[in-house]
């Protein structure tokens, strides 16, 4: 195949795409400018990406929902690991198990957990792998908050619309796209809500009283100023258009005014609409700065305890934590959590992993410190935290461990690091184009709804793609923290 992503492309491309991006939702608001956008950051060209690792994430993704799902229903392992880890990161995973544990005191009411769940991973060339097939390995998987599940769907659109238009020429089209299935879709805003939708639904369905005067509505927790609050509001509205659920919006500092608790049920109601919350779910609560004061934590605590269902929990966001996924690389704690598992859907599961360490004071986490300052270039150092800019990687290990109290090291996980293949694509942002090698993550989206008092699994869904590139030079890959972009699958 002649050489992708073409290098010269029609002068009328980049307008192009801009206008689409623009008059479709591609989009994400500018900081200190209400209600001004610009085109999320995004490829020229979709990237390349091999058609069995795709489809292999996709097909792992079910596993993988319900893995953490029994992990979160595992109060008793989950408090072994978390409170213990909570010693090591007192300021956020400590303040989430405290608050766990006062809601649990308080009265936890709801059975029913909610998880919109995002598996990311990265394309690992193994110049041991004789097949010559690279495979995926698994990044991470976050359990709060996943984003970018609407702008993927929206990037994909973008890359066909530019075949179909022309826009990218007719030589091109000939060269690289005479193949329908090459760009696929991803369907993920739909999917998302759908997720959503089922969680409202299995409100409804478990209400025992009388009918209700109005239709529950969802509750989104986010961010104050979202500058990716257009990829949430195509979510909602999908699930009005779709579900016709109304959805509305509050940051954790609001949900004190613009909520109540009904003190006979415990049921949260809205208060501008005076409508019950079936569904809370957090687009934020993710990071220590969502919480700048302990206003926030209240109000985390007085949610967790109402009658809607959270997506996710206390629990479940903890069961995120990237202690779990390092414990989780243990075959034997694969087959605890997925007994009912054959032996060929825990090693799909086996396959994605690269190595983990811990780094407290067991035998192997003293090994591990030593790996750590021994080989660093092998390594990146991984705290609990989500959201890009948190990990320190290869040379940078040594100095930052010994910068810190070393009775906080056990606080942090030594991950390998994965060696993806480098292409070389244009990142487009803010009109500007950045032309150089770039690395791809693909993430995986997945919705499950179960139930906490009886174990009970009652829907679990793979929900469409997500994928990001990031320009070689660059370590973090987050698209809001201003590391990366979105980009389309061009399948090879």
């Amino acid at each position: 195949m002649d050489s992708y992503p073409p290098k010269s492309y029609p002068e009328t491309l980049v307008p192009a795409l801009q206008d689409w991006a623009l008059g479709n939702g591609l989009t994400m608001l500018l900081p200190g400018a209400p209600s001004t956008a610009v085109h999320a950051p995004t490829t020229l060209f979709p990237s390349p990406f091999p058609r069995k690792a795709f489809f292999d994430a996709l097909v792992v993704q079910q596993y993988y929902n319900e893995l953490y799902a029994r992990v979160a229903l595992d109060e008793a392992w989950l408090t072994e690991i978390i409170s213990d880890l909570a010693k090591f990161d007192k300021d956020f995973t400590g303040k989430l198990w405290e608050t766990f544990l006062l809601a649990k005191k308080k009265g936890i009411t709801q059975p029913l957990s909610l998880g919109l769940f995002r598996s990311d991973y990265l394309v690992h060339q193994d110049d041991d792998n004789d097949s010559g097939a690279p495979g995926i390995k698994q990044v991470e998987f976050n359990t709060v908050s996943v984003s970018f599940g609407a702008l993927t769907s929206k990037v994909a659109e973008l890359h066909n619309y530019l075949i179909a238009s022309g826009a990218y020429g007719d030589s091109i089209n000939q060269k690289f796209y005479q193949d329908t299935d090459l760009v696929p879709v991803s369907t993920s805003i739909d999917l998302l809500a759908d997720g959503l939708a089922s969680g409202h639904n299995a409100y409804i369905k478990g209400r025992s009283d009388t009918e209700l005067e109005t239709k529950p509505s969802i509750l989104f927790v986010v961010q104050p100023n979202e500058l990716n609050a257009l990829d949430q509001r195509h979510i909602e509205y999908s699930l009005l258009k779709n579900h016709g659920i109304r959805s509305f919006r509050v940051t954790l500092a609001d949900v004190s005014h613009t909520t109540r608790s009904d003190p006979l049920n415990n049921r949260l109601i809205h208060i501008a609409s005076n409508t019950e919350v079936s569904v809370v779910y957090y687009r934020s609560g993710y990071a220590p700065t969502d919480y700048p004061s302990q206003k926030e934590w209240d109000a985390r605590l007085y949610l967790e305890t109402t009658t809607a269902i959270k997506c996710p929990t206390l629990l479940t966001q903890l069961a995120g934590a990237k202690k779990i996924q390092q414990i989780l690389t243990d075959k034997a704690v694969l087959k605890q959590f997925l007994p009912n598992a054959c032996d060929d859907n825990i090693e799909s599961i086996i396959k994605t992993h690269v190595a983990i360490y811990p780094l407290d004071e067991s035998a192997q986490g003293l090994e591990s410190r030593k790996l750590a300052f021994e080989q660093p270039e092998r390594f990146v150092l991984k705290p609990q935290r989500e959201g890009g800019g948190n990990n320190v990687y290869k040379s940078n290990i040594p100095s930052f461990l010994n910068s810190i109290p070393e009775e906080e090291w056990a606080g942090y996980i030594l991950m390998e690091l994965i060696n993806p293949p480098i292409i070389e694509n244009k990142i487009i942002r803010k009109g500007e184009i950045y032309d150089g090698e770039i690395v791809s993550e693909l993430g995986i989206f997945g919705t499950m709804l179960w139930n906490s008092s009886t174990g009970e699994i009652i829907e679990n869904d793979t929900a469409g793609w997500l994928l990001r590139s990031k320009l070689q030079s660059s370590d973090e890959g987050g698209v809001a923290a201003g590391f990366g972009c979105v980009d389309g699958v061009y399948l090879v």
